[in-house]
């Protein structure tokens, strides 16, 4: 029979929290490694981390398309000012043009 190959995972604490892990492994008369494998497989999103999750995902596309509208009216912007000073340089030689006032 073939035994699976055994990889590693490497978790990074401070060093606050690995004390606090390897002493709840002490206690509970197992190796490190078991005690973190058995508690990411006892891992189990409830209902409030679901709906926080899905609230971040909302509002992460809501400022994604805020993003997208903010960029859309500042070309809008950037493109009104450019026609406005072509107007404002027609509209100035025209006056002078009509006063016969030469700057």
């Amino acid at each position: 029979m073939a035994t699976a190959a055994i990889e590693r995972i490497v978790v990074q604490a401070t060093a606050q929290d690995k004390q606090a892990i390897a002493a709840k492994a002490k206690n509970l008369d197992m190796p490190v490694a078991e005690l973190m494998r058995r508690g990411a497989f006892a891992y189990a999103v409830d209902e409030l981390d679901q709906e926080i999750l899905a609230l971040a995902d909302a509002a992460k596309g809501a400022a994604d398309r805020a993003g997208l509208a903010i960029d859309d009216s500042l070309s809008f912007i950037a493109a009104s000012n450019k026609r406005i000073a072509k107007m404002e340089m027609a509209a100035s030689k025209a006056h002078k043009a009509a006063t016969g006032k030469v700057s």
